[in-house]
């Protein structure tokens, strides 16, 4: 006889940044939910995704890498891992399988380890596409071995490749597995409970974060002022303006965004609009303002008027 048992319950990744945690968001969903990007602290929601299956339905929780905070909104990314710890079944700790087990892993698996009511634990070896057979056993062996050190017993310890796509169907199995017996939170078909104009304005940040160096990917944000379909279009040609602010701290930061002749401008919002139009399955016309808001990283009311 087949197990009828439907589990539901939520889940969310951890590990250093660009440990490819919102990359293996994305693959488990089946489609792009949280922005991907090689800079540290790129994700600074809680984006949910949800899987659903006949057997069970999973909300992933794609939150911030923790790290040490330079300004209030570091505080704040970092204040918003440990409350969704608190609340999730299942964490996902993500350990590169292209590099060693580091000081930055330990601590977070510390974090973990410290925890009055533990979530249940499984290791993701990412990113296997990148490495041989050997060193990916030498991974694993690795990962069972700090799990040990730090008295973490791993519900499971799993290679994966979001970017391939190997083992991905695995990484939801074994979570799913993990989740008590519950209800469907979610109806079918919906793949996120965030509001669209969050995911437009994180496709936003993730064009304007693609190139940029040092200090200045901490310094954006984006803001969508408006967005409405176009009057004049007819019912099968339909057409949204998008309106958005990239916000950014210096008037030397606005000029790198804007870029010699507004070329760089011109750059993000091309690669941007591709993105929204995806996303809402609707061409947009979208017209990007770039503004100086002194320190807004610091600044509890800036931060406030920007969602965090």
């Amino acid at each position: 006889m087949t197990d009828q048992t439907h589990r539901s319950g939520f889940a969310c990744f951890v590990g250093r940044p660009n440990a490819g945690k919102s990359t293996l968001t994305n693959a488990l969903v089946g489609q792009k939910i949280a922005i991907a990007s090689s800079k540290p602290q790129t994700t600074r929601h809680a984006v949910r995704g949800i899987v659903t299956r006949p057997d069970g339905q999973l909300v992933l929780i794609d939150t911030p890498g923790l790290h040490k905070p330079r300004t209030l909104l570091g505080e704040r990314l970092n204040a918003l891992v440990y409350d969704t710890w608190a609340e999730v079944d299942v964490i996902g700790v993500c350990l590169p399988a292209n590099e060693k087990i580091g000081p930055g892993d330990k601590h977070i698996l510390g974090e973990i380890a410290a925890l009055q009511n533990r979530p249940k634990l499984v290791a993701l070896a990412t990113k296997i596409d990148l490495v041989k057979k050997d060193r990916l056993l030498a991974h694993m062996a690795a990962i069972d071995e700090v799990g040990r050190e730090m008295g973490i017993e791993w519900g499971g310890i799993v290679p994966v490749s979001a970017t391939s796509g190997e083992q991905v169907d695995v990484v939801a199995d074994v979570l799913l597995s993990l989740l008590p017996e519950g209800p469907v939170y979610y109806p079918d078909g919906e793949i996120t409970d965030e509001p669209e104009e969050t995911l437009i304005a994180e496709l936003i940040r993730e064009a304007a974060l693609e190139g940029v160096r040092d200090e200045l990917p901490h310094s954006i944000a984006v803001q969508i002022d408006e967005m409405i379909p176009r009057a004049d279009r007819p019912e099968n040609k339909p057409l949204i303006d998008v309106f958005a602010s990239i916000i950014v701290e210096r008037d030397s930061q606005k000029g790198i965004i804007i870029g010699h002749r507004g070329e760089r401008l011109k750059e993000i919002g091309t690669a941007a609009r591709q993105q929204i139009n995806k996303l809402l399955g609707t061409p947009v016309h979208l017209q990007i303002h770039v503004k100086v808001l002194k320190e807004w990283q610091r600044d509890p009311k800036h931060l406030g008027r920007l969602g965090f």
